[in-house]
């Protein structure tokens, strides 16, 4: 057995999240039947590079693979994206050493939130519809609060098996993009529900209802009551990871 890393694409869109789970259809589920089905093996597992959430898009998403030698990798790679739907795109497969793994060699990981804020019948489930006011200075200065090492406690779901909530953010920063919003966050490591917890603050911040001073406070509580509710799942893609 070779074992190889895949970079793929997916919209989110029709899948309960990347991981497999009972009852539920899955980005994991879906890829791994059908590498089962190419060389009639009986079971595949593949380790993702994460997790995301139901209705959470990735651009380049990787995972691993043990799996028999693959002599032509583009004639693989053309035969397994036949087999998927269209939400699911295998772009690229390279052998990697035995020890390679898709989740902890993750050096740096990064995620862009899109938001539209004029009514756009394309955007749907690939954008969030804010259509209020923001103050675009205001949700950067507050979004400073968040580079650096420190305990994001306020900014993640409650109840995880982590072992610990520090993580090291090197950039996050709003940019206009065409007709929509783009928040872009870069850090070693994410929490479940950071980034849309993150979103929905610096949003609240963008609208008045906080200062950006307070990012800092939230941060400084530790506690996930003291930042804002969180944005929809279907604004959020996974969009690079550096190993």
């Amino acid at each position: 057995m070779r074992r190889y890393f895949f970079t793929i694409s997916y919209n989110g869109t029709p899948y309960f999240g990347w991981q497999r789970q009972p009852k539920q259809i899955s980005v994991q589920q879906v890829i791994e039947e059908n590498l089962s089905k190419l060389n009639s093996l009986q079971e595949v597992n593949i380790v993702g590079c994460g997790r995301t959430d139901t209705g959470v898009h990735a651009m380049s998403y990787v995972f691993h693979v043990d799996y028999p030698e693959i002599s032509d990798k583009n004639q693989f790679m053309y035969k397994l994206n036949k087999m998927l739907p269209e939400s699911i795109v295998i772009h690229q497969i390279h052998e990697v050493s035995t020890e390679s793994h898709a989740r902890f060699d993750a050096k740096k990981r990064t995620y862009r939130y899109f938001i539209h804020q004029k009514k756009n019948a394309f955007l749907h489930n690939l954008s969030v519809h804010f259509p209020h006011e923001l103050n675009l200075d205001l949700m950067n200065k507050a979004a400073a609060f968040l580079i650096g090492r420190q305990d994001f406690t306020s900014l993640s779901k409650l109840h995880t098996d982590v072992k610990t909530n520090i993580c090291e953010v090197t950039e996050a920063q709003f940019f206009p993009q065409d007709e929509q919003l783009v928040f872009e966050i870069s850090a070693d490591r994410f929490l479940r529900n950071m980034v849309r917890a993150t979103v929905g603050t610096l949003l609240d911040v963008g609208t008045g209802k906080l200062n950006a001073e307070e990012v800092r406070t939230i941060l400084d509580a530790k506690n996930r009551q003291e930042a804002s509710k969180s944005v929809p799942a279907h604004g959020l893609y996974l969009w690079e990871i550096e190993y």
